[in-house]
């Protein structure tokens, strides 16, 4: 279901090139509450950040995307969180079935192209993990 939004959403700040992120920070950087994000990771399964000492949230990149994209669906397009999750996993689906088969969360751009920012980071992430 979509409604018609009224106001305007004022621009997000650009994601900086980090390998991690704290719940606060994506908060800043998507514009959206903590305890909301954390009730988005209960209805969307794609949004899983990883938990580390003291259940401590680190969202990586693609995971800023993911929220970006959710928060567009529900507050600029007027989605409800079921229409939300319909629309994500519909997308997800004709992705695989006109052959691209890289994850939803590496296409960053609106052209279906990957960001190799995106790219670079994930395999700096595996390097460092090997390494150590």
């Amino acid at each position: 279901m979509q409604m018609e939004s009224s106001l305007p959403r004022p621009e997000l700040p650009p994601i900086p090139a980090k390998r991690y992120f704290t719940i606060g920070e994506v908060s800043e950087l998507c514009g959206v509450k903590p305890h909301v994000l954390r009730y988005w990771e209960q209805e969307f399964t794609q949004l899983r950040p990883v938990k580390r000492r003291g259940n401590r949230r680190y969202y990586q990149h693609h995971e800023v995307l993911l929220v970006r994209r959710i928060r567009t669906l529900l507050y600029d397009e007027g989605f409800t969180i079921s229409g939300a999750r319909n629309r994500l996993e519909h997308h997800a689906l004709d992705a695989v079935e006109h052959g691209h088969t890289a994850p939803a969360e590496l296409m960053a751009d609106g052209r279906g192209l990957p960001s190799f920012v995106v790219i670079r980071q994930e395999l700096e992430a595996l390097r460092d993990f090997l390494a150590s």
